[in-house]
């Protein structure tokens, strides 16, 4: 599932400190528990840069974009860095803890708190800041990640912040809505019973067996830990700015989630790029179509997007 608190990280980034320009270099942060791993794509221009800094979504999505539980590649989050780096700007991109190469930086599940995943972005963004070759820094978040990059931007010297596909509810709402149609009224009322304790902060007991894949109580304390959030009232929070992207033929975040963000964050650019997808490439709603594109980097991305953030990093 998902993992994340400011507190007590460890923070010590190696980053490698080549003369020239250009081309990818690996990087490592130190971390309370281990060492997390990225890449830091360097356009070929002199003097100093923007960077921004991609998180990628929710479960065991590498750096990349690519999900371990998913047949091959879609490379989406590489294929934007590279592009950016065609566009003068710099990216790092990173495995999350116990994701890829950041596998041993991992904890149990029974430990994990989506906090983790804040305080880890936050740690980047800070090191980015202290890097004389950066300009200026702004913080990407594509699915689950777009709600931990505005909540880092909360806590970290960023210029600009950027949601890519971001859910506009917090997660019992997208489970009620999810489960309600699916679910027969008595273990719906089971599933209402647990998620009221749930955002109370308190283990929900007696789960039955057949909601025990959600609710199982391992995960139980990330569940608590990631309801704190609301990922309306964390663009509202914002004071920089912001950008809203959506494509329209998402099947797992819909034009109506980044509506709601928008109307959290009137100052906000909103782009809705008709016929991209949730792993950001040119595809119909048509599920045939869809399936194939999370494990096709020939795909290409959608122009739209890199446009928007290219300008969008180059206004600032």
């Amino acid at each position: 599932m998902l993992r994340w608190t400011l507190g007590m990280l460890v923070l010590m980034v190696c980053l490698s400190v080549r003369a020239a320009t250009g081309g990818e270099q690996e990087v490592t942060l130190a971390v309370t528990g281990g060492v997390l791993h990225g890449t830091l794509s360097l356009p070929k221009v002199d003097g100093k840069v923007p960077v921004v800094l991609l998180h990628a979504g929710s479960g065991p999505t590498d750096r990349n974009g690519n999900s371990a539980m998913l047949p091959g590649h879609n490379d989406g989050l590489r294929m934007l860095a590279d592009a950016l780096a065609r566009n003068g700007i710099a990216t790092l991109r990173f495995d999350k803890r116990g994701i890829g190469a950041s596998t041993q930086a991992g904890l149990s599940e029974a430990d994990l708190r989506f906090d983790h995943y804040i305080d880890d972005a936050t740690a980047w963004l800070r090191q980015l800041r202290a890097d004389p070759r950066f300009s200026h820094i702004v913080m990407a978040g594509h699915s689950e990640g777009a709600l931990i990059a505005a909540l880092a931007c909360q806590r970290a010297p960023a210029d600009a912040c950027i949601s890519i596909a971001g859910a506009g509810s917090t997660l019992d709402e997208i489970l009620r809505a999810q489960l309600k149609p699916r679910l027969p009224p008595g273990l719906y009322a089971q599933n209402e019973r647990i998620l009221v304790s749930l955002r109370q902060g308190e283990l929900a007991k007696d789960v039955p067996p057949a909601l025990m894949a959600l609710y199982r109580p391992s995960v139980q304390p990330y569940l608590i830990s990631s309801l704190k959030y609301s990922p309306r009232d964390a663009v509202a929070a914002l004071r920089m700015p912001l950008l809203i992207v959506q494509g329209t033929t998402d099947l797992q975040v819909s034009v109506v989630d980044a509506q709601a963000l928008a109307a959290a964050a009137p100052r906000a650019q909103l782009l809705i790029v008709p016929g991209m997808n949730h792993v950001l490439k040119m595809v119909s709603g048509d599920l045939a179509q869809q399936m194939p594109s999370y494990g096709n980097p020939e795909l290409p991305l959608a122009p739209a997007l890199i446009d928007a953030v290219t300008a969008f990093v180059q206004e600032r």
